[in-house]
C-alpha cells in the first residue's frame, strides 16, 4: 500500500503529529499532473528571474557572485519543505544582503576566504535564533513590529546600496571607510575623474532594465540588461578602457562549507545575527500574509519561522548565505501560477542546471553593468505609496519610519533594525497603556444607538466607557481619568462605567476598580459596573473584588443601572440641573417643566 494512503489511514493525532514535524505532508497529497506541470512552469520563471537577482546581491552582500546563486538553490528547497506557506520564495534579498555585508565588512576584507567563513557563521547563527523562535510558539512576536520598520529600513538600505555602488558605475576607486557622508563628499570630489566608458555601459544597461520593466514586465529584463552590457563591453572594447569584469564563475553545484565556531566569533557576532534573524523573519512573514491574503490560506507564523531558520542552518554548510522570503520572487511565483511549493524545488534544480551552463558567461560580464543592474534594484526598494500613506495617517508610525530610516543611514544597520523595533514596541505599549475612555450620554435620536458620545455631562452620574485593556500599565491613566471628573467638585459624582470595551482585566485593574468604588462611597459618590465581559467579570469575582464593590452596583445592562442610580439622585443637585439628560429625571420630585429632559 503506498506511503500517502497509509497515512491517511493512521490516527488523528499521529498524522497531526507527523505533519508538525514534517509540514510538507500537509500539502503532499495535492500534487498530481496537473500541478506538476503548473508548478514546473511557475519554476522555470523563477529560474530565470533569480539568475541576475542572485549575482546582484552577492555582489551587494561583499561575496563573489557564485554565493548568491548556491543561496538561491538551498534556501528556497528548504523554506519551502518546512515552512507554511504555499507560495513564499525564498533566497537572496537586498536587505539582508546589506546588513550582511554591514555586518561582516569591519571585520574581513569582502570576498576574501576569512569574509567568507564569517558569513556563513554569521548565516548559521542568525537560522539558530530563528529556529528557536518557532520552536517557542513566538511566531506572534512580528505582529508587534510596525510594518513602518521594514519600510524605514529598506529606503535607507536602497540608499546605502546605490551609494555602494556609484563606485562601479563612474569608474573611481573610492578606498577607506563605508560611511555614508564620507563616500559622498569623496565623490563629489571626485567628479572631474568619471571614467565615461565606465559610465555610458552601467546607463545603457540600467535603461535597458528599466525599458523592460515598463514595456515587457514579463520577460526577464535584467538579464536582457546584463547581456547587452556585455555585448556593448565587448563591442568598445572595455578592458581597453578601465572597465573590470566581474570574472568566471564556477560551474558546479553549491560546494559543503564550514562555520567557524570559535567562541570569540560567536560572541562577536550574536547581536549582529540576532539583527539578521529579525529582519529576515518580518520579511518573511510579511510576504508570505500579503500573498496569502490573495490566495485565502491560512499562514501559520510559528512554522514560518522554523522553515526559514533550518533553511539558513542547513545553508550555512552548503555555502549559501542568509536569505529570506523575497516579494518579487513570491509575488511572480503566485502570478506564475504556482500551486504548491514544490515550484520553490522545481525553481531551484532548474537553476543549479542553468548554473552549470551559463557560468563561463560571467567571464564576459562587466562590474559597471552590475553596478547599473543594482541601481535600478535599490530604486524599487523605496516604497513611495507607502511612505506617503504613513506620513499622512500617523504621526507615531512617521517617527518609527524616520528613526529607522536615518539610524539606517547613520548608524550600524543591525542597530537600527533594533531602534526601530524598539521604538514601534514603545508605541504600542504607549497605546496599550492609555485605552480611550470616552463619555456618554442618552442618545435623543430613536433610530440611533442608546448611548452617544459627548461632551454634556449630568451633575449627578457620568457614565464613561473604557475601550482596552484594564491591565498594570494602564491604570495610571485611568486612574488619573477618574480622579480628574469631579476635580472642581465638593463631593463626588456617581460613575457609571461600561465594561463592554474592555477586552481583559488583571489583578492591577481589578485592584483599582475596587479602590475606586471604596474612595467614591466615602466621599458621599459611588461606582456602578455594567455590561463587563465574561473573563473580565470572572477576575473581579474570583478575587473577592466584587464584595468590596458591591454587588449591587453591578448591573446585566446600562439600562438597569440608570434606571437604578437615577431616581436616587440628590435633590440638591438636581434641583439646579438645565439638562436632564435621562427620560429617568422625568420621575424625580424636582422635574419641572422649566427643566425639562431633552
Amino acid at each position: 500500500m503506498p506511503t500517502r494512503y497509509k497515512l491517511e489511514l493512521q490516527p488523528p493525532g499521529t498524522r497531526s503529529r507527523w505533519r508538525r514535524l514534517l509540514p510538507f505532508l500537509r500539502w503532499w497529497n495535492f500534487i498530481g499532473w496537473d500541478t506538476l506541470k503548473a508548478d514546473l512552469l511557475a519554476g522555470l520563471t523563477g529560474a530565470v528571474i533569480v539568475l541576475p537577482q542572485g549575482v546582484a546581491f552577492a555582489m551587494i552582500a561583499g561575496l563573489p557572485p557564485e554565493y548568491g546563486l548556491y543561496t538561491a538553490i538551498i534556501t528556497p528547497i528548504v523554506a519551502a519543505l518546512f515552512g507554511s506557506s504555499l507560495h513564499l520564495i525564498s533566497g537572496p534579498t537586498t536587505a539582508i544582503s546589506i546588513i550582511v555585508f554591514s555586518s561582516i565588512s569591519s571585520f574581513a576584507e569582502p570576498g576574501s576566504a576569512e569574509y567568507i567563513r564569517l558569513v556563513l557563521t554569521l548565516t548559521l547563527m542568525a537560522g539558530v535564533y530563528q529556529l528557536v523562535f518557532g520552536l517557542a510558539r513566538l511566531g506572534t512576536l512580528v505582529n508587534f513590529v510596525s510594518h513602518s520598520v521594514v519600510i524605514g529600513f529598506t529606503s535607507g538600505a536602497a540608499i546605502l546600496i546605490a551609494t555602494s555602488q556609484l563606485k562601479h558605475v563612474l569608474g573611481l576607486e573610492l578606498a577607506g571607510s563605508h560611511d555614508f557622508l564620507e563616500v559622498w563628499l569623496k565623490i563629489f570630489g571626485m567628479l572631474d575623474q568619471v571614467n565615461l566608458y565606465v559610465f555610458a555601459v552601467a546607463m545603457v544597461t540600467l535603461l535597458s532594465a528599466v525599458f523592460f520593466r515598463a514595456k515587457i514586465p514579463r520577460w526577464p529584463g535584467m538579464l536582457f540588461a546584463m547581456i547587452i552590457g556585455s555585448v556593448l563591453c565587448l563591442v568598445i572594447n572595455g578592458s581597453q578602457h578601465g572597465l573590470s569584469l566581474v570574472g568566471q564563475m564556477p560551474a558546479r553545484l553549491p560546494p559543503l562549507s564550514m562555520p567557524e565556531f570559535s567562541l570569540i566569533t560567536v560572541r562577536e557576532l550574536a547581536p549582529k545575527a540576532l539583527a539578521v534573524a529579525l529582519l529576515g523573519l518580518i520579511e518573511a512573514l510579511s510576504i508570505g500574509r500579503s500573498i496569502a491574503a490573495k490566495s485565502h490560506q491560512p499562514i501559520d507564523g510559528n512554522q514560518e519561522f522554523i522553515g526559514q531558520g533550518l533553511s539558513n542552518i542547513i545553508g550555512s554548510f552548503f555555502s549559501s548565505y542568509a536569505g529570506s522570503g523575497s516579494f518579487t520572487r513570491s509575488g511572480l511565483n503566485y502570478q506564475a501560477g504556482a500551486i504548491t511549493p514544490l515550484s520553490a524545488v522545481f525553481s531551484a534544480i532548474l537553476l543549479a542546471l542553468i548554473l552549470l551552463l551559463v557560468a563561463p558567461l560571467t567571464a564576459y560580464l562587466p562590474i559597471a553593468a552590475m553596478g547599473g543592474i543594482i541601481l535600478m534594484v535599490a530604486y524599487h526598494l523605496i516604497d513611495v505609496g507607502h511612505i506617503k500613506t504613513i506620513i499622512k495617517t500617523s504621526r507615531e508610525e512617521t517617527a518609527v519610519l524616520l528613526v529607522t530610516f536615518l539610524a539606517t543611514l547613520f548608524l550600524d544597520l543591525e542597530f537600527a533594525i533594533y531602534a526601530g523595533v524598539l521604538l514601534s514596541l514603545l508605541l504600542y505599549l504607549n497605546r496599550t497603556a492609555h485605552p480611550r475612555i470616552a463619555n456618554l450620554v442618552p442618545n435623543t435620536d430613536a433610530s440611533g444607538p442608546v448611548l452617544i458620545e459627548s461632551e454634556s455631562e449630568c451633575q449627578y452620574l457620568k457614565v464613561i466607557r473604557i475601550d482596552g485593556a484594564l491591565f498594570f500599565g494602564a491604570i495610571t491613566h485611568v486612574s488619573d481619568y477618574l480622579y480628574n471628573i469631579d476635580k472642581s467638585l465638593m463631593r463626588k459624582r456617581h460613575v457609571l462605567i461600561l465594561g463592554c470595551g474592555i477586552n481583559f482585566i488583571d489583578v492591577a485593574g481589578a485592584e483599582l476598580l475596587a479602590q475606586e468604588a471604596r474612595r467614591r462611597r466615602n466621599q458621599r459618590g459611588g461606582l456602578y459596573l455594567c455590561e463587563f465581559q465574561p473573563q473580565a467579570y470572572s477576575v473581579l469575582e474570583r478575587g473577592g473584588y466584587l464584595d468590596s464593590i458591591g454587588k449591587d452596583h453591578i448591573f446585566a445592562s446600562h439600562k438597569d443601572a440608570i434606571a437604578k442610580i437615577i431616581p436616587e439622585a440628590d435633590e440638591m443637585i438636581c434641583r439646579n440641573c438645565k439638562n436632564h439628560l435621562f427620560k429617568e429625571c422625568r420621575k424625580l420630585p424636582v422635574f419641572s417643566s422649566e427643566a425639562s429632559p431633552v
